[in-house]
């Protein structure tokens, strides 16, 4: 996908990059939500730098994602570091809570990297959505440039997801989903190559993938694929009642 990206033009940036200097023409701004197993975040920063490419990698606080030496590791390829903050759900609501351990985890982060971007967790299995707490703070007084869900026009950038291990997919995506006036069906990732290939593709796009939903052998990519399977379930249960 990104191979043909290229050949067709697409210049890469990351989400910082294209908040303070945007480029002109076709860009890509890849983001990857490292949820958990970072050790695929690595293969996946691995591969992008061989093509000499830089994305953007949003880690959360919490054990099953954070990981120093995953975290360090990614940064030694030249990719952005930002946090994945999910600190209003992490809270059971409590603002003034969340807000105080949003500060906390945000200096954590950046004992790594100078972080001037974030984006939320869509937290599936919690009543709180996290982007909640920006109504009663600010995030910008934190040298905080951009957060997407905020601060992106979602009308002139296509956003392009594989949450819930399936792209753009708004009945198993409670959260991770924005308003648009693009409409375009992608059922795999064979559509968006083709979309690519036919030129039909916007020239402005947010590609925001999970690792952990990516694999390289068959066997693990069968396991994810039932997994994930067995979630999405749940998660058209939670979508209907949001």
């Amino acid at each position: 996908m990104l191979e043909n990206l290229a050949k067709n033009g697409y210049q890469f940036q990351t989400y910082e990059e294209f908040s303070s200097s945007p480029v002109q023409g076709k860009v890509a701004i890849l983001r990857h939500d490292v949820d958990r197993a970072p050790k695929n975040g690595v293969k996946m920063a691995q591969i992008e730098k061989k093509m000499g490419i830089k994305a953007s990698y949003y880690f959360r606080i919490v054990n099953e994602s954070y990981d120093e030496s995953c975290i360090n590791s990614i940064l030694k390829l030249d990719h952005e570091l930002g946090y994945h903050y999910e600190d209003l759900a992490l809270a059971g609501g409590d603002k003034e809570k969340a807000f105080e351990q949003f500060k906390k985890n945000l200096v954590m982060f950046r004992k790594f990297y100078p972080i001037k971007t974030m984006c939320m967790h869509g937290s599936p299995a919690s009543k709180w959505d996290n982007r909640k707490l920006w109504e009663s703070y600010n995030y910008k007084e934190f040298n905080i440039i951009a957060e997407p869900y905020f601060d992106m026009d979602f009308n002139q950038v296509f956003y392009i997801t594989d949450a819930s291990r399936s792209w753009n997919n708004e009945k198993v995506t409670l959260r991770d989903k924005v308003e648009s006036d693009f409409n375009i069906e992608i059922d795999s990732s064979w559509d968006i190559i083709k979309l690519i290939e036919n030129k039909v593709l916007p020239e402005k796009i947010m590609l925001s993938t999970h690792p952990h939903n990516w694999a390289d052998k068959f066997p693990e990519w069968v396991k994810i694929k039932v997994w994930q399977g067995i979630k999405n379930q749940v998660k058209k249960v939670l979508v209907k009642k949001a």
